[in-house]
């Protein structure tokens, strides 16, 4: 047996082996020991006996999968999609709604006392949304596989780097998770087909638009058969022969989508970032909101901005706010929102916040409230930074707790504030995915 570089190798062929589930770890796979090592089982709840087979062998633990449970955990479920376990685009369906709220929530609460020392006021219940059909987001691979001689769509298997052979997807929009066999033919149609690697899937409140990354250039017949699978789907069809800034419909036409926000509407290119989950993107925003208790005298800064989700409800109730990004496609379409929606308050710049030159640069001296909604790596460099002397309450929105628990840490440590409230966002429903939203006041 050869280990790969990564230091895993795969398990040598061997018996199913019996294990007392212990934990769930934050991944939510279930913990036990076995012959003095950790084993981590996917598909395994705390507190069930599970038959499983080890698929993987580290230094320090293995990996397996469950295959029977003896003494089945109250809160286990059937899976509802027939892929699971296969693809890697879900791992906790096995887990009913309670259970995985359950597991969010103590995950987070425990990285913020063990590893930033510090617990909430409040810790606020889990906010909640549609559990199936929620995402509005996706990047689904295509490929040709020669064995099965034909295409297959889905997102990656699970620990493994090949395409997942789907028919269905529960978890996505049900105007894009039904249609996957559609989409397979209407690939497997063109010229090109070997040739196109990826669909991105953006789905706003009006329309659906699929961005097809080719390799190759189309010919006029695979142009004919995705104007007509447009015309028959009445979703929109969108090639990326590049980067980002090469996306453009199939006509030629610079493409938007939208969606609506506490009374706004909000444009956005298919590939921008926006929250994959719209019924909880409302009722976060509507939570930063009350959060960041505005005035009319407030001046507001929302680092990390994007296309203005948060920017411009703070600006109908705010003196001002400036909006921070670093990528200055997004700022261009966050000034455009502010324009369309009649919102003149709002201001835009681009900066680069991992960059400690840049933050020192800011002029966030009058901020009386902040809002930080960083990428999974967090708000390091700007709280290292940037100038929080007049910030009297800082709303912090994380989709990494590991990141979060630090910077709140710090928050605390060297700036003088308090955790008031924290909880979570159940933004990926039947994932392990943990994401937050947190109020900071003064002391």
């Amino acid at each position: 047996m050869s280990a790969r570089r990564s230091g895993r190798a795969r398990a040598a062929a061997t018996a199913p082996i019996n294990l007392d589930i212990v934990n769930l770890s934050h991944e939510g796979r279930g913990v036990a020991r076995h012959e003095g090592k950790t084993v981590f089982v996917h598909g395994a709840l705390p507190g069930e006996q599970v038959r499983a087979q080890v698929t993987d062998q580290h230094g320090r633990f293995d990996e397996a999968d469950a295959l029977t449970v003896a003494q089945p955990h109250a809160e286990r479920v059937v899976p509802r999609c027939p892929h699971y376990g296969v693809c890697g685009g879900c791992s906790l369906q096995h887990a009913s709604e309670t259970a995985q709220l359950a597991h969010k929530q103590a995950v987070l609460l425990e990285l913020l006392l063990h590893q930033g020392g510090t617990v909430p006021r409040v810790i606020a219940a889990p906010m909640r949304g549609p559990q199936w059909g929620y995402r509005r987001k996706a990047r689904l691979g295509v490929k040709w596989v020669l064995k099965k001689g034909r295409m297959v769509i889905g997102f990656r298997e699970r620990a493994k780097p090949y395409v997942a052979d789907c028919e269905t997807c529960a978890v996505l929009d049900p105007r894009v998770g039904t249609q996957l066999p559609a989409l397979r033919a209407l690939i497997a149609a063109l010229s090109i087909a070997d040739r196109v690697p990826q669909i991105e899937v953006a789905v706003g409140d009006h329309a659906v638009a699929l961005v097809l990354r080719h390799l190759a250039a189309l010919s006029p017949a695979d142009r004919a058969v995705l104007a007509a699978f447009e015309t028959a789907s009445g979703m929109g069809i969108f090639l990326q022969s590049g980067g980002p800034d090469s996306v453009i419909d199939l006509h030629g036409q610079t493409p938007l989508l939208d969606y609506s926000i506490d009374g706004l509407t909000i444009s956005f290119q298919p590939t921008d970032f926006t929250q994959v989950n719209a019924e909880i993107n409302q009722q976060m925003v509507a939570q930063a909101l009350t959060h960041l208790a505005l005035s009319p005298t407030d001046q507001v800064a929302d680092l990390f901005c994007g296309i203005g989700n948060f920017t411009l409800p703070i600006a109908t109730r705010a003196a001002g706010v400036t909006g921070v990004e670093g990528d200055a496609s997004l700022v261009a379409r966050a000034r455009a929102n502010a324009m369309r929606n009649g919102i003149g308050n709002a201001h835009f710049a681009v900066a680069n916040l991992d960059d400690a030159a840049a933050v020192a640069t800011l002029a966030l001296g009058d901020a009386t409230k902040i809002l930080l909604d960083p990428p999974r790596a967090g708000a390091l460099v700007v709280i290292e930074h940037a100038n929080l002397s007049a910030c009297q309450r800082l709303v912090y929105v994380s989709c990494n707790p590991v990141t979060f628990a630090r910077d709140a840490a710090l928050l605390v440590a060297r700036h003088g504030f308090i955790l008031d409230h924290a909880g979570i966002l159940d933004m990926f429903p039947q994932t392990a995915h943990v994401e937050a939203i947190a109020l900071f006041t003064r002391a």
